[in-house]
């Protein structure tokens, strides 16, 4: 299933080693880690089924203020997120929303370069922790 603007990559570790592994890498570049929030144990605690399914918030001030200050409805899109989850059949997914896509949605224009730096922060984080 496509979905517009959002990327999604097929890992090779399991959902627990994904996370731990994308949370490893985030703060490696120096970003900060805002929260996790793990869905499946929310669903869980109300009895209610879910495969693995974790969130995560980070970002880096210094690169997303200067677009929110571009075009402020950018905050309900920054912080960066990473969504890890399993499937039925077992296997574990990481997806985000692109940067450009963010971009687009918003209108912001002029903006290349820091769009471009925070792409190549996701795939070089997303990378490491579904591929090694």
């Amino acid at each position: 299933m496509a979905v517009q603007g959002l990327t999604t990559i097929r890992s090779n570790f399991g959902p627990r080693d994904t996370m731990n592994r994308l949370e490893a890498a985030v703060k490696a570049r120096g970003m900060t880690v805002f929260a996790r929030i793990d869905h499946a144990a929310g669903a869980s605690a109300v009895a209610l089924p879910l495969q693995p399914t974790e969130v995560m918030l980070f970002g880096n001030a210094r690169g997303g203020t200067p677009l929110m200050q571009s075009v402020q409805t950018l905050g309900i899109d920054l912080p960066l997120r990473a969504l890890v989850w399993q499937d039925a059949a077992g296997t574990t997914w990481l997806s985000y929303n692109d940067p450009a896509w963010l971009a687009q949605r918003h209108g912001l224009y002029g903006a290349e370069a820091p769009v471009a730096a925070m792409i190549a922060a996701l795939d070089a984080v997303t990378k490491t922790a579904t591929t090694g």
